[in-house]
């Protein structure tokens, strides 16, 4: 098979209140509405499409790994340290929940952060190279 994958089209979502979820990740992250109805939203964020569907409560994207340690199932990317503070912040005025930056013994440094249902996100202050070229970004 010559065929592969070539990117990642959709990250489905699970939220308990569509209308709610819609305004916090356009009013507090940025993301672009495309469609809303009753059970669903598209959204356009970082490059990417999301799906929020309507969930019971209690759901998320979350998952618990083998040290019983919740994890995240996706990672933003931000170009370097400074933008990584600097989104840190901005988050915090907005009255997200995130962690602190932290030091994950790899290149680079991390925050958390959770929307309205929990659902926890990753943010990396490493650009992918592929990204960087593709867009003609420099540091």
């Amino acid at each position: 098979m010559k065929e592969k994958l070539l990117r990642v089209g959709t990250t489905y979502i699970p939220v308990t209140n569509v209308e709610h979820s819609t305004e916090w990740y356009v009013n507090k992250l940025g993301a672009d509405l495309s469609y809303k109805d009753e059970d669903k939203a598209i959204i356009n964020l970082a490059s990417q499409s999301f799906f929020l569907v309507k969930s019971k409560e209690y759901q998320s994207s979350n998952f618990i790994d083998i040290y019983g340690e919740e994890r995240f199932s996706l990672t933003f990317e931000v170009n370097g340290l400074d933008a990584l503070k600097g989104i840190h912040n901005d988050f915090i005025s907005k009255g997200i929940r995130v962690g602190a930056i932290e030091n994950r013994g790899h290149t680079g440094r991390n925050f958390v952060f959770y929307d309205l249902d929990g659902n926890k996100f990753d943010v990396w202050s490493e650009l992918s190279l592929f990204f960087k070229e593709k867009y003609l970004i420099s540091k």
